[in-house]
């Protein structure tokens, strides 16, 4: 399949540059999947399509204040950007930097403490950097939480751009499909006998990367971190059992609960004779699942999502997910997807991290 099938033309003013306020008055797209149909609704009234037994399943990763100004002993500013930490004392970093000589070697100021010394510069031009004391006792004093580079006039509070369950960090970007939630629409939720519950997954930059290879299948698919408990696939797998759908909050849960019930069991996610239903397995690891169609889903029933980026993996894996309810028509969740976003266009939903919602059931 090729990647330029997943293009399509978005207007700049349709990128969103402030976030709804309060978090649940933004837009809510509804399609249904297994025939096309739309509707409009707003966030706030998502409880109006789930229902008692149903699981919503989120990812809890916070964003870390990823950004670091530093100077080169010659004086000149240099920023480094946090990927991923890579030891498990916090010394050892993957990181982007900007700034001239910043060969193997060259050493970074970074406050009154912190010393950092660039190792190695890897094929794809990150760097990994070794800092004299673990870093993250620091990020809060001398780190800026990142936003994505589309948005470019937002100057209100950070917090903003966490989720309100957020609690372990360790992602450089949001999981922005759960930014929609305030407590009181998950109260009335829990009311109506939705329950919820919480996968991890730290969140890279690769995640909205476009898909630069030709052909969709020969993209090098990024690695991120993730953990699923014991006691959360328990959750899931009963639910399940129960009749209950699994609705993913967001692709990054939806990649965390698919490589739970294939990649950490050692199972082909793309073998077709696969059962369609697939118990989940509480996992702790690195998760390098590239879902676009013709994969099957085996975890998860409905899934919320924002609108992605063109030529992104995001864009393939939701077009996968649309298309498993057409399994003769593989291409059929593309078509179905970007035409939902021709609509979308049209009736002026805002793209992207800060930008409205899609419900696909």
């Amino acid at each position: 399949m090729k990647t330029s099938l997943f293009d399509y033309d978005l207007p700049p003013e349709l990128i969103a540059q402030q976030p709804a306020e309060p978090r649940d008055s933004s837009r809510l797209l509804v399609l249904h999947r297994a025939d096309g149909r739309i509707e409009h609704r707003v966030f706030g009234e998502i409880d109006a399509y789930l229902r008692a037994g149903d699981l919503l399943v989120a990812n809890d990763s916070r964003v870390i204040p990823a950004r670091l100004h530093g100077r080169k002993p010659t004086g000149g500013e240099v920023e480094i950007f946090l990927l991923r930490q890579r030891d498990d004392e916090g010394k050892e970093w993957e990181c982007l930097v900007r700034g001239r000589g910043l060969h193997a070697g060259a050493t970074v100021t970074v406050g009154d403490v912190l010393q950092a010394l660039i190792r190695t510069v890897t094929a794809t031009g990150t760097r990994m950097i070794e800092f004299n004391e673990p870093v993250r006792p620091y990020l809060d004093e001398l780190g800026e939480t990142p936003l994505p580079p589309y948005i470019t006039a937002y100057t209100g509070d950070r917090e903003r751009y966490q989720t309100i369950y957020s609690r372990p960090e360790g992602s450089v970007a949001a999981p922005t499909a759960g930014l929609h939630f305030t407590p009181e629409l998950l109260i009335e939720l829990r009311r109506q006998g939705v329950a919820f519950d919480a996968v991890t997954l730290h969140v890279g930059l690769d995640t909205f990367k476009p898909v630069e290879s030709e052909r969709v299948q020969d993209h090098p698919i990024h690695t991120e971190w993730a953990e699923l408990s014991s006691a959360t696939a328990r959750r899931i797998n009963d639910a399940t059992l129960a009749h209950g759908r699994v609705v993913a909050v967001g692709t990054t849960t939806a990649r965390t609960l698919e490589w739970a019930a294939t990649g950490a069991q050692g199972l082909d996610p793309y073998d077709a004779h696969a059962c369609p239903w697939q118990r989940v397995a509480a996992f702790g690891g690195d998760v390098n699942l590239f879902i676009y169609p013709g994969y099957r889903f085996r975890a998860l029933d409905a899934l919320i999502t924002n609108f992605h980026l063109p030529r992104s993996s995001l864009l393939m894996l939701v077009s996968a997910f649309i298309a498993q309810a057409h399994p003769a028509d593989v291409d059929a969740g593309r078509r179905m997807l970007l035409a939902t976003y021709e609509t979308a266009k049209r009736a002026g939903y805002r793209f992207f991290s800060f930008g409205d919602a899609m419900l696909i059931l």
